[in-house]
């Protein structure tokens, strides 16, 4: 008789989803992890993190350049 695994069927927690997320996005996500999310992840989750994460990192990368033009006095 094979044990029940329950962490199977559970759901991704918001870390995990998030992890997966910065890890695609970096392109260093692990065939094991990809396989996990595949499994129990919901893809409008990934897409609403993705998107979330997308326009955090353009709205730093915009403050980030604003900010070295305004130093160098442009």
């Amino acid at each position: 008789m094979q044990p029940d695994n329950n962490e199977d069927n559970k759901p991704l927690t918001f870390r995990e989803m998030a992890q997966s997320v910065l890890a695609a996005a970096f392109g260093v996500q692990s065939g094991k992890n990809r396989a996990r999310d595949f499994s129990r992840g919901k893809p409008s989750h990934f897409i609403a993190l993705g998107v979330l994460f997308t326009s955090v990192f353009v709205l730093v990368l915009f403050a980030l350049v604003r900010l070295v033009l305004h130093l160098a006095g442009v």
